[in-house]
Formats: structure tokens, sequence, C-alpha cells
């Protein structure tokens, strides 16, 4: 039986807090209804959740046999590999404006545009490598309105962890969380050749002695697609 497909559309946001323009992808289910109430769930590196991840698709999937609950994608893509850096990383001269803009500029013009939950518990961050890693500061630094994050192999640096062991109100947080056993020499896009594993083994440690709620995994690979994709069946149907 052919399983009907969602429709992903391109809207553009003006943002104040960056001062320029964001294209964001908008994935609806088939049989979208204003009747219905949606979950969110926000991708960083958008493009590539729906073109490499193929989101889009395995959520067609997993809605018609009704093995998640109703759920809006929002994929936002980066314009380079300096912007995304920028942007993403903790140390890029944008990523608070970033993550203000995520919190106080995207999340109430999805509200407005669509029927969503206006719950942090329905909204969820999604990404990988530095878009895992700001979507995990961007919960850390609002967990009243994200309140899922998903990472896959995010980057992680004494900042990050230092954010994380500072945290008080880890109940409001659920984390999925996954790295390869093979990101030990991971070519970053500044030329340097990185460690992921050990800096996602100590974050793993932290979340566990701080009692989130909170699932890791080390997945048999390295810090690509190949491993990615396929981990995102698992981690829609344990998040949604």
């Amino acid at each position: 039986m052919e399983i009907p497909k969602g429709t992903i559309k391109e809207h553009t946001i003006k943002s104040n807090e960056l001062g320029e323009d964001i294209l964001i992808l908008i994935y609806l289910p088939a049989n979208f209804s204003p009747l219905y109430k949606y979950s969110l769930l926000i991708a960083q590196d958008g493009r590539d959740y729906f073109q490499l991840g193929k989101i889009g698709r395995l959520a067609d999937e997993y809605l018609f046999n009704r093995e998640i609950e109703n759920l809006i994608i929002v994929g936002i893509p980066y314009n380079n590999v300096g912007d995304r850096r920028r942007k993403y990383h903790p140390d890029g001269e944008q990523q608070q404006q970033y993550i203000r803009f995520l919190a106080h500029e995207l999340v109430p013009f999805l509200d407005q545009e669509y029927p969503t939950y206006h719950m942090g518990s329905t909204r969820a961050l999604i990404g990988d490598s530095l878009g895992a890693t700001v979507s995990l500061m961007t919960a850390l630094q609002y967990p009243h309105s994200f309140g899922k994050v998903l990472l896959q192999s995010p980057y992680i640096n004494q900042k990050v962890l230092d954010m994380v062991n500072s945290f008080t109100e880890t109940e409001l947080l659920e984390i999925y969380h996954i790295v390869g056993n093979q990101e030990t020499k991971v070519q970053t896009t500044n030329g340097k050749v990185s460690d992921f594993l050990s800096p996602n083994r100590k974050l793993s440690a932290i979340f566990t002695d701080k009692s989130f709620t909170y699932f890791y995994d080390e997945f048999n690979g390295d810090h690509t697609w190949t491993y990615w994709q396929p981990d995102l069946k698992r981690a829609l149907k344990m998040m949604f």
C-alpha cells in the first residue's frame, strides 16, 4: 500500500536577533488538519535532515502506521560552513543570537501559524555534530520552551560540559544521545582533527549522574550520515 506523503514547504522569517532573513523548511503530515494538535521537532542542519536523513519519509511511514504522535518537523538550513560555525559553535560569534532566534522568534511564529501544544514538553530540538551542540545549549538555556533534545554525535568542549554540570532543572529535559565508537579522529571544518568520543563519554557521565531522563548509545561507526540516518528510526520512535 502506498504511504501518503507529507508536504515540505519553504518559508522565510525575518529575524531581528540575527539581523537577517532565515529560511525554514516546514514538513506537514499528509493528513495535516488544523483540528489536530501537533508536537514540534526543530532540526538544525535542516536540509541535511530532509535530504540525507530522509526524516520526512520516515515521519510519513510512522504517522501512517500510527507509531508516533502527530508531528510537524521544521528544518533550518545553514548558508555555508562559516555561517554554520558562527551560529552553532559554542564560541560562535552569533550563537547566542541564534539561540534567542529559536526561542523568541521561531517558536512564537510556529505557535501562531500552526496548531501546536504551546508546551516545552512537546517541542524537541535535533542536530548532528555542531547542530547537536547548539540544540543542547538552547534547551539548557530555555528548558521551558524545549523539553526534548536529540543529539547525534555532538561537538563537546569544556564550555558545554560546564553548562550541563551547572544545570539544575533536570526534570524538564528528556535527552537522546548517540555517538560513534570510531569518532576518535574527526576531521572538523576548521581543518583540525578532533576526538569526539571521549568528551561525549564525559557528557554522558554527567547526564547520568544528574538523573536526566536520558538515553545513550554508542554505535559502531564514525562521524557520518551513514550512521545518523538509520539511527533516526529509533530516535523518532523513542522521543515521539
